[in-house]
């Protein structure tokens, strides 16, 4: 913590040090979010509270601000950051635990296009709201995709372009899905500047997501929805 810093950590309340750990995710300092991390677990906290009540919470605040212009694409690289370095103190812990998950998410720019600045933001929001994330990277081909969902069987297919001459290969993928009979198994949400909702509609998606706030509200939305599905037939 910098000198200038006057707030010492330790001895803040807990409901004090979860509110200024909101205020450091939202200013991006990954230092005092490990800080704050650890001496929440030191208070004997559970490595599922902390990371729902401060950085989750804190996540979220920051994507609304996005969502709304107040931030923007630099000021939530830094805060994702600042929730990575909590997130890989949490993580084994959380894994001990057996910690209920969001949900589980496969996802990668598609072939052709080596951007990744959005997917990545992406996968930190929706890491930061309690899914696990398998980031397949850049310029992907479909066999990459189904390899992957494959192996990891995750809930979700997220697919990224930042170019019009990669987006089309987004309908590549959804259509050997289709092929192969996997289609209904997976929500598949697309994203990148040049998308609309149109398109998603157009390529078979379940839904076109404007940006990283947006996807993690979709895919939670989505989410809940196939639970009460899964609630419902067992009733049934």
């Amino acid at each position: 913590m910098s000198d200038s810093d006057e707030i010492d950590l330790r001895a803040l309340s807990d409901d004090d040090l979860v509110a200024q750990m909101h205020d450091d995710l939202y200013d991006g300092l990954k230092e005092e979010i490990e800080d704050g991390v650890n001496i929440l677990l030191e208070r004997g906290w559970a490595p599922y509270d902390v990371l729902t009540d401060a950085l989750v919470e804190g996540m979220r605040i920051v994507g609304v601000d996005f969502r709304d212009g107040i931030l923007f694409v630099p000021e939530v690289l830094l805060s994702a950051n600042a929730m990575k370095a909590g997130m890989g103190i949490l993580r084994p812990l959380l894994a001990e635990t057996d910690a209920p998950k969001m949900g589980k998410m496969v996802i990668g720019t598609v072939k052709g296009d080596i951007h990744d600045i959005g997917k990545n933001l992406v996968s930190m929001m929706m890491e930061g709201a309690g899914f696990e994330v398998i980031d397949i990277g850049i310029n992907n081909p479909v066999e990459n995709y189904i390899a992957a969902l494959q192996e990891h069987e995750p809930d979700i297919l997220g697919m990224s372009a930042l170019l019009t001459t990669t987006m089309p290969y987004m309908k590549v993928v959804i259509d050997a899905l289709q092929e192969q009979g996997l289609r209904d198994k997976y929500i598949v949400l697309v994203g990148g500047a040049p998308l609309n909702e149109e398109f998603g509609q157009a390529v078979g998606a379940d839904a076109y997501c404007r940006d990283a706030a947006v996807a993690v509200e979709t895919a939670k939305d989505f989410m809940r929805r196939r639970h009460n599905l899964r609630a419902a037939a067992t009733v049934g």
